[in-house]
């Protein structure tokens, strides 16, 4: 197959589909692979180092659309790219569907199939996809918090870790996934007070077990959280329904009531966010204010550390990768969880929680496989 990798064009996103080292992988399962010229560069890849590992490099992104039958991305396609795309290619990206309808309605239109990393499991019921720019995000999270806490940056002026005699912050983390128990790590190391807010007892008897009860769990409801983001100094926005758009846990009212200079981070903000209040940011522009708290709400957290978050995330992409590459849409026909990669082919959403956030129709992608 060929497999095309262009540059990420999203503000402040360095990072790559495809390492040099996955390249390597992939050219040994006879694939040709196509790489954009610089789109390695921001993670510090130059184009020699793709050339060693056997790709040929594009001149540019047209380039690599007109010439791939499948194109593997980080982030999701902007409108000069899904524009790009025809009924013969395969998309292999984050796609975050449910908060996007215009980029929905133009994956829809270019007939292309498109899968999602988000939303491809594992036997175990996990997203193996998500899992490490998960654990990028939350552990950014926590950093990015205690930055913004500073006066400076907006926030009240405290240290999130303290010093002898004066208390460190309090952090509240909704959510004890991926992101949650990674955010609850760092700040724990950071000397912090963390409260994480879960809905699952066997996940919260998990945390207990995994941080010797240092981390303090609450049943989630909405009581605990109204408690405890009023009590927080930061409050970390951790919360998936693998597909759908986020819950909104914390309302415009609670605001108010919070402490002034107090930070919002929300990790969530891919699927829409976790805060009322949320928007997306970017690593330019990150933070904005509202009724005296601060919002952290940079859509690509991970990009910040695009070295380690391509290798993250390429170790995971990389076996799902090659067998759509060895496959082609047959892949999908062998593994029931890369299947549920599936958002959109040949015009149709094929997931159904995406299709129930965007009020549009589900149709099961083995009803249109044969059109």
């Amino acid at each position: 197959m060929r497999v095309g990798v262009p540059a990420e064009i999203k503000p402040g996103e360095h990072r790559v589909g495809l390492t040099p080292t996955a390249v390597r992988e992939y050219v040994a399962r006879g694939h040709d692979v196509l790489v954009e010229a610089g789109a390695g560069l921001g993670a510090g890849y130059n184009d020699d180092a793709f050339r060693r590992a056997g790709a040929k490099i594009a001149v540019d992104a047209v380039e690599v659309f007109q010439a791939s039958e499948m194109i593997i991305k980080v982030k999701e396609p902007q409108k000069v790219e899904w524009e790009k795309l025809e009924p013969r290619h395969i998309l292999f990206t984050y796609l975050h569907l449910a908060p996007d309808p215009a980029q929905t309605e133009g994956l829809l239109t270019s007939g292309c199939a498109a899968i999602a990393y988000e939303t491809v499991t594992d036997a175990r019921g996990g997203l193996p996809l998500l899992a490490p720019m998960s654990e990028v995000a939350g552990r950014i999270a926590v950093f990015s918090a205690a930055e913004t806490l500073l006066k400076h940056n907006g926030g009240m002026g405290l240290l999130l870790c303290g010093v002898p005699g004066v208390a460190p912050a309090r952090v509240a983390v909704l959510g004890g996934g991926v992101v949650g128990m990674n955010a609850a790590r760092m700040a724990m190391g950071l000397n912090a007070e963390v409260v994480v807010l879960e809905r699952s007892i066997p996940r919260m008897r998990e945390l207990d077990d995994i941080f010797m009860g240092r981390v303090l769990t609450r049943y989630s409801t909405l009581d605990a959280v109204e408690d405890e983001i009023l009590k927080a100094d930061v409050v970390i926005g951790a919360v998936l329904t693998a597909g759908a758009a986020a819950p909104k846990l914390v309302k415009r009212e609670h605001l108010q009531r919070m402490k002034p200079g107090s930070v919002l981070v929300d990790v969530s903000i891919d699927q829409g966010g976790c805060f009322e209040t949320s928007h997306p940011t970017t690593h330019a522009e990150p933070t904005y204010t509202v009724d005296g708290v601060v919002h952290y709400c940079v859509a690509n957290m991970p990009g910040a550390a695009p070295r380690t978050s391509s290798e993250a995330l390429g170790n995971a992409t990389l076996p799902f990768g090659l067998a759509l590459a060895d496959h082609g849409l047959k892949a999908l026909e062998k593994d029931p969880h890369l299947a549920r990669g599936l958002n959109v082919l040949k015009g149709e959403l094929t997931h159904p929680a995406v299709a129930e956030a965007l009020g549009k129709p589900f149709v099961d992608p083995f009803h249109v496989w044969g059109r």
